[in-house]
């Protein structure tokens, strides 16, 4: 039976170690007396908001529809190990190394023609993972589960599956060692690009080809660089970087040659560590650091990880039409329950989301250094592969999904991806409407129901401290208009704005869409004169301001 997923943990073994604790202060400033300075200008920073930045994980047919969501990726770590011929998963290290038939229901479980379906229903494009681990999951005779690290088979396991399969265990022996030497037969059965290209032409036969309506987006994979700590039970040593250049151009040609018009993402690296290292120096580091690392000084020349790749795909014939990363806080951001909801995690959301663009934020965690990533892949791209490559972060989460908190910090990285120019995003984990990270969405994208949304393309909005009051502008395509979110991300103190408009009619009525308390709702208008909107913000609360008239 399949298992609901656990919450994931993006903390490499080394870094686990390294994690500094409470540097960031648990203070909030109160609110100044003078309002909050945000300037607009209509005129300055135009450029395209790609509607791709939208997307999300396995969304269902009435989100994708309610949310107007162009995008939607099927991925995860069981992806790494989908049979498609059997409709079957392996869950790894999530769930005791389980292989299972997956469910016709459960929206986290589909990885084949069914979430194609779905997602082609609400209106959206799907992403599809192809599997480069090289082994798939296989079932029992009458479709039963089958276990990794059988118990019968492996011996006494501390931990093992208690309501399921209850002969799966953990992987771990005596003294809590991991259990080496298994058979991977037990569990799974070998995989390959030719299977996988099979898979790619059952997908045009069934709905078209890319260019044709069909799936136009193949994910390589999930996270290579983990593959040693979630699928060990099949790749237990980590995977070597030049494992995964040569993996990405075969997978890449086998993808094309079923479907030449399919776009190619890649290489899902999971965070910071996977960013600069293979999967194998991540596992050597553990026992012996960084200073030596293997991979680095054999095969890539002493070059960063991901770049390197960028280098071998841009020698290979450009094999991959899309950079494509994952990103998650570490600081505790990305959290559930209790944990998710103390003021200290609260105000490091607030923050945290300058890891994304801000080249002189330090990341506090054991990251310990400037990200600024959407600059960074940028720049990354354009040095080491083709300039202009689209680059895409198709996971990223950072937690309070049920809280307010989590509400803002979900508008603030909406804005920061159209911004900074990103060009495609897909937020990792189901959500449903009665969260509040659901409508901090469908406040860009459909806040009146009929299909209203933030503007297309982005226009200048500066504010004097986006830690706690950030804003964004873009101008609507369909009706001219101006709309601006602003963000209120203050825990306890409503914030006074003064806003004032360039290059747009200095007078008029704004329409006010505002979340807060967990209700998104039209709000009384406001006038606003001489190229000032002046309007009060509720603590924890996004407003949209939509306004009318003929740009200057």
């Amino acid at each position: 039976m399949p298992r609901t997923r656990r919450p994931r943990t993006f903390i490499a073994p080394l870094a686990a170690a390294l994690l500094i604790a409470g540097l960031a202060s648990c203070t909030e400033a109160t609110s100044s007396t003078s309002p909050v300075a945000i300037s607009v200008d209509a005129a300055a920073g135009r450029h395209p908001i790609s509607p791709l930045i939208y997307g999300i994980n396995f969304g269902n047919t009435a989100t994708l529809r309610d949310l107007r969501v162009p995008i939607n990726r099927s991925g995860g770590n069981s992806a790494s190990a989908y049979n498609w011929r059997l409709d079957a998963r392996n869950a790894g290290k999530d769930w005791y190394f389980e292989s299972v038939g997956v469910s016709t229901t459960d929206i986290n479980d589909q990885f084949g023609d069914r979430f194609v379906t779905l997602t082609q229903a609400g209106g959206a494009t799907p992403i599809i993972t192809i599997p480069m681990l090289g082994r798939v999951a296989k079932l029992g005779p009458q479709r039963q589960p089958l276990a990794s690290f059988s118990i019968a088979k492996y011996g006494p396991q501390p931990n093992h599956d208690v309501d399921g399969l209850t002969d799966a265990g953990n992987g771990m022996g005596i003294g809590d060692v991991p259990i080496t030497g298994n058979d991977p037969n037990d569990a799974t059965v070998p995989d390959d690009a030719p299977n996988e290209q099979a898979r790619v032409a059952a997908l045009v036969a069934q709905f078209g080809g890319a260019k044709a309506g069909g799936v136009r987006y193949y994910a390589m994979d999930n996270e290579p660089s983990l593959w040693q700590v979630i699928h060990r039970d099949v790749h237990p040593t980590g995977a070597h970087a030049r494992e995964i250049a040569d993996k990405v151009v075969t997978y890449s040609r086998a993808v094309k040659a079923a479907d030449p018009h399919a776009k190619v993402l890649a290489p899902e690296e999971w965070g910071w560590s996977g960013y600069f290292h293979s999967g194998f120096d991540q596992q050597n580091a553990i026992a012996n650091g960084y200073d030596h690392a293997p991979d680095r000084e054999n095969e890539t020349q002493g070059m960063d990880y991901v770049p390197w790749l960028l280098s071998q795909w841009k020698a290979a014939g450009r094999p991959v039409d899309v950079f494509s990363l994952h990103f998650y806080p570490q600081g505790g951001e990305y959290a559930d329950g209790k944990a998710a909801n103390t003021t200290d995690i609260a105000l490091k959301r607030n923050r945290s989301t300058r890891d994304l663009w801000d080249a002189h934020y330090t990341d506090p965690t054991w990251i310990n250094s400037v990200v600024a990533l959407i600059p960074l892949m940028r720049h990354w791209v354009d040095t080491y592969y083709y300039p202009g490559t689209p680059i895409a972060l198709t996971e990223y989460n950072w937690g309070g999904e049920t809280l307010m908190n989590g509400a803002t910090a979900q508008a603030d990285l909406l804005g920061i991806f159209g911004r900074e120019g990103l060009d495609m995003a897909t937020r990792w984990g189901t959500i449903d409407a009665s969260m509040p990270v659901y409508k901090a969405i469908k406040l860009y994208r459909n806040y009146d129901g009929n299909g209203s949304a933030f503007g297309s393309t982005s226009v200048a909005a500066n504010v004097p401290d986006p830690d706690t009051v950030a804003a964004f502008a873009a101008l609507r395509a369909s009706d001219h208009a101006l709309t601006l979110v602003v963000i209120n991300k203050q825990l306890d103190h409503a914030a006074e704005t003064a806003i004032s408009i360039a290059n747009f009619a200095a007078n008029g009525v704004a329409q006010n869409w505002q979340l807060a308390n967990n209700q998104l709702a039209r709000s009384q208008d406001v006038h606003y004169t001489n190229g000032v909107l002046r309007a009060t913000l509720p603590p924890q609360s996004v407003t949209l301001f939509v306004l009318h008239g003929a740009a200057s």
